[in-house]
């Protein structure tokens, strides 16, 4: 006999996520509405920057035995000579079509510097990422778990002095180590190769970030950790007979995981403007290192370029994150 007040379950699990598909929905438009009036003020404040406190471009693309005719040109041909006001609109212009220009100082257009330099910065970006991310949740857990012994203090103090050192001595140190003497690796150098450079010209400035990057996450991590584990519901577990690798993995892990995704969400801008001074000292042709030579040259479309763009990947990656507290952690109400 079929009882009419009872719902199918398929039916009832669809009601149970309809609200949360309308909630995350009615979230994702009302942050990509917020991020509009944020993108405004950055475009404004590089504008600013740019047109009334920086170096006149034309003068440093003169060179010094340049002519005031001659800077009058330049300035006429790259539209500095345009009010403001116009100025500002070309740039909005250039930010919504996708369209900034050609860069001042080689004529390549900078939709196509972009796309020629930015696999080479990602190519040593993203193992970065991953393997400090994968190392260090698991290192960290382990110190955590060994709080207050020998193991523990050794690797506090390790990492102590790892953070004292600048990340320029561990360049230099580590090319003369790994590159000159042992000979494991090459100390520059760059080809159209994906997996010659994953495997040949990339590992040595992998490895030299993550020895940098380890030692605060490891740090970082376990102050994490060690807050779940004095909490209650870890005693409790513990007092029903779970055993430790559970407790440890399948509680305080994921509890902790929120803080440690908006660690990551932090670094990650972090991580890519790190990048550029890798690729200045190993030649790596990514975009890091024709930014600096843009700030060197006043090359001013490809650095509006690359700031615009940084800030977008920051908003990005700071709605990412908050979409993955949800993932995390159920109990997380998206506002």
């Amino acid at each position: 006999m079929a009882v009419y007040g009872a719902a199918h379950p398929y039916t009832r699990a669809t009601l149970q996520r309809t609200p949360d598909a309308a909630r995350m929905a009615a979230y994702l438009i009302r942050r990509l509405w917020q991020m509009v009036p944020t993108l405004l003020g950055v475009v404004l404040l590089v504008f600013v920057l740019f047109r009334f406190f920086g170096g006149d471009p034309a003068e440093i693309l003169g060179g010094l035995n340049a002519t005031p005719e001659q800077i009058d040109a330049i300035r006429r041909q790259l539209g500095l000579n345009e009010p403001w006001w116009v100025q500002l609109g070309i740039f909005i212009q250039q930010i919504v079509s996708f369209d900034w220009g050609k860069s001042w100082a080689t004529n390549e257009a900078v939709s196509q510097l972009f796309a020629t330099r930015l696999p080479a910065t990602l190519t040593v970006m993203l193992p970065i990422l991953v393997l400090e991310t994968l190392l260090a949740i698991p290192f960290a857990l382990f110190v955590a778990h060994r709080r207050g012994s020998l193991t523990d203090r050794v690797i506090m103090v390790v990492t102590t002095v790892a953070l004292s050192i600048s990340f320029l001595v561990y360049i230099i140190v580590g090319q003369y180590v790994f590159g000159f003497q042992l000979g494991w690796f090459p100390v520059q150098g760059w080809s159209d190769s994906l997996w010659t450079n994953l495997t040949v010209y990339a590992p040595l400035p992998v490895l030299l970030a993550l020895l940098v990057s380890l030692a605060p996450q490891t740090r970082l991590y376990r102050s994490f950790f060690l807050d779940e584990i004095g909490q209650d519901y870890v005693r409790t577990a513990r007092a029903k007979g779970l055993s430790e690798p559970v407790v440890l993995l399948r509680h305080v892990l994921r509890n902790a995981m929120i803080p440690i995704l908006t660690h990551i969400g932090l670094s990650l801008p972090g991580i890519f403007v790190g990048s550029f001074l890798i690729e200045v000292f190993f030649s790596i042709p990514g975009l890091g290192r024709e930014a600096l030579l843009a700030v060197n040259r006043s090359d001013y479309p490809v650095i509006q370029a690359v700031t615009i763009y940084v800030a977008v990947l920051t908003m990005a990656i700071n709605l990412l994150t908050d979409l993955l507290y949800k993932w995390v952690d159920p109990r997380v109400v998206l506002k």
